[in-house]
């Protein structure tokens, strides 16, 4: 049995005009159908009520103000669950509605909610169809794009793979359409190797993502153990040959070196609410020996935070003249992100006091700035 999240994009769903692709969706709907009575288990990451409302309303193009983009969702999020409830109840199959923000998995306990009403309609044998809840994110509490969505949903319910499905064959060497030498990649183990590869932002009329958007979910997915498929959507019967193990498209193999889900969860979804920066030792400490952050190393505390908020650490690289005095600023360097015990305020005025006097200073403070239990590096 395999668990499988399924992230179909907008150009799968709607055409540039935005009228749904009925016919593929029915055969995309059947080759899940299929799964679940094989014995998988699958979740249907959606894009398309924007564009579907887009259409219904008679609008000439997809909106671009946040009120329009919500309202044209709103009217289009029942119409497109609707046609998924219908296609997958023709073959015996149940579909559930659910609707997600960023705000749903950025929260451990929303998180950790979420997670659990997914397993328990799997075990139903129930297809979530999930999309974003565009009527009320915002662009402080939004996936952004439904690829980072996917990946998320892949890493919440511990999914064996991640298939994503889109307008094109795969990831290419460069963008197929402006470069009639671009090939496409069959298998990626290295993402380091990418860095040389152009990588396109471009979307479809009613798509917000694009190639690199894609790449980045792989790369979210994979660190979780999840091998992930970008391929062709379009093309006849590709689902159901992928579901059964055939090679289609672009194969991101899955990393052997998995984190723990709370990190995963750390690293992709919970906000960073402010910087810390640290000294050299306390930089080499956490990134080579895996210690826990102290007061003593912190210099600067950029931002306001609480405790329990997540801040990114980084250091500052600097060359230094024959006294030890900073001579120039090069740049900073991140080196990861964690849960911090101390508000901003508290750990300014601990900055760079031994732990004596962070105990005389603030009395019920613990030991560490941020325990290394809790923090992941970049």
């Amino acid at each position: 049995m395999a668990r499988t999240v399924i992230k179909l994009g907008s150009a799968i769903v709607a055409t540039e005009e935005g009228e749904l692709r009925a016919e593929l969706l029915r055969q995309i709907c059947a080759a899940v159908a299929a799964a679940l009575k094989g014995g998988d288990e699958v979740v249907i990451v959606t894009s398309g009520a924007i564009a579907r409302g887009t259409r219904v309303l008679g609008l000439a193009a997809r909106p671009t103000a946040i009120e329009e983009l919500q309202a044209a969702s709103a009217v289009g999020q029942g119409r497109l669950y609707r046609v998924y409830d219908e296609l997958l109840g023709e073959h015996g199959t149940v579909a559930a509605q659910v609707l997600l923000t960023f705000f749903d998995v950025s929260a451990r306990s929303s998180y950790l909610n979420a997670r659990q009403t997914l397993g328990k309609l799997l075990e139903w044998g129930v297809v979530p169809v999930i999309n974003e809840n565009d009527t009320t994110a915002t662009d402080e509490i939004s996936f952004g794009d439904n690829d980072f969505l996917a990946a998320q949903v892949a890493i919440l319910v511990g999914a064996d793979r991640l298939i994503i499905l889109t307008g094109t064959d795969g990831l290419y060497t460069a963008d197929p359409r402006a470069d009639f030498s671009a090939t496409l990649v069959e298998r990626v183990e290295d993402f380091a190797a990418l860095d040389a590869l152009s990588i396109t932002q471009t979307t479809s009329a009613h798509g917000s993502g694009g190639m690199r958007s894609k790449v980045v979910a792989a790369d979210m997915a994979t660190a979780a153990g999840i091998e992930t498929v970008i391929c062709n959507g379009e093309r006849d019967g590709v689902l159901a040959r992928v579901l059964a193990g055939d090679r289609e498209g672009t194969l991101f193999i899955a990393r052997q070196q998995r984190h723990s889900s709370f990190k995963l969860w750390l690293r992709y979804a919970k906000p960073s609410r402010g910087t810390i920066v640290v000294d050299r030792g306390a930089a080499r400490a956490l990134r080579e020996d895996g210690t826990s952050l102290l007061p003593v190393g912190v210099v600067q505390v950029r931002g306001e935070f609480a405790p329990g908020d997540a801040v990114e650490v980084v250091e500052v690289r600097a060359v230094l003249d024959h006294g030890g005095a900073v001579e120039a600023v090069q740049g900073e360097l991140l080196i990861g992100k964690g849960i911090c015990n101390y508000s901003a305020g508290e750990l300014r005025a601990a900055a760079g006091l031994n732990s004596a006097a962070v105990r005389e200073l603030l009395p019920r403070a613990t030991a560490e700035a941020v325990h290394r239990d809790y923090f992941v590096l970049a």
